[in-house]
């Protein structure tokens, strides 16, 4: 199956080159190249079939990259967005996880490391490296530990552990492994816990467990 990605980045010569990269690689096809959030928009609104991901620029004209990630969140939540920046910083990169990026890479990253993002977030619906995980997970620890605002039985010891190797990133044949049950059970937990959190995709859902204390503290595997 073919990974059908959107750049948007009003710097020409660095989206050319992205789009090199990527086009490379027989499982992505870059199907368009738009200049600023704006455009990137229009463009969707007037597709049928749309792209599996959409890597984007924080500092665009017109609509910038935090902006256009909301609406993409809203309008096409299926759709993974990828923030590729020179913004490093622990604010730039709380923001557009905040909004809904689905991975968050910096410009000077190696090329295989944008390859691998493309993937992860393919099949996995997310990728927060160690660097991403560790300003999340200091920001949403609570001075008493990680106890969350929901009940204890919000979620179910299985959903928990589900949840819990999820956001680990393991995919659903690793998690059916792990706990020795079905890869059609894991799916129905997860369909559950998106049902239980209100989210609307994977993304979110990491987030989500995060910021609720329903996950611990842990790096990526």
């Amino acid at each position: 199956m073919t990974i059908k990605v959107v750049l948007a980045d009003d710097e020409e010569l660095f989206r050319a080159g992205i789009a090199l990269i990527l086009s490379r690689d027989p499982e992505i096809e870059i199907i368009y190249q738009a200049e600023n959030g704006q455009q990137l928009l229009d463009y969707l609104e007037n597709k049928k079939t749309m792209p599996d991901i959409v890597v984007t620029d924080i500092k665009m004209p017109e609509l910038n990259g935090v902006e256009v990630t909301k609406v993409l969140r809203k309008l096409y939540p299926e759709i993974g967005v990828i923030a590729l920046t020179t913004y490093n910083t622990k604010p730039f990169i709380r923001n557009m996880i905040s909004v809904g990026a689905s991975a968050y890479l910096v410009k000077n990253s190696a090329p295989s490391q944008m390859l691998h993002t493309v993937k992860q977030v393919f099949h996995n619906g997310f990728y927060y490296d160690n660097h991403v995980m560790e300003i999340l997970n200091k920001k949403n620890l609570t001075p008493d530990g990680n106890k969350t605002a929901y009940d204890a039985d919000f979620l179910t010891d299985r959903e928990s552990e589900v949840l819990t190797l999820i956001c680990k990133q393991y995919i659903t044949s690793e998690i059916a492994d792990s706990l020795h049950i079905s890869p059609r059970t894991v799916e129905v937990h997860r369909k559950n816990i998106l049902m239980k959190t209100g989210v609307k995709n994977i993304a979110g859902l990491v987030i989500f467990a995060l910021q609720n204390g329903l996950v611990p503290p842990f790096e990526v595997e």
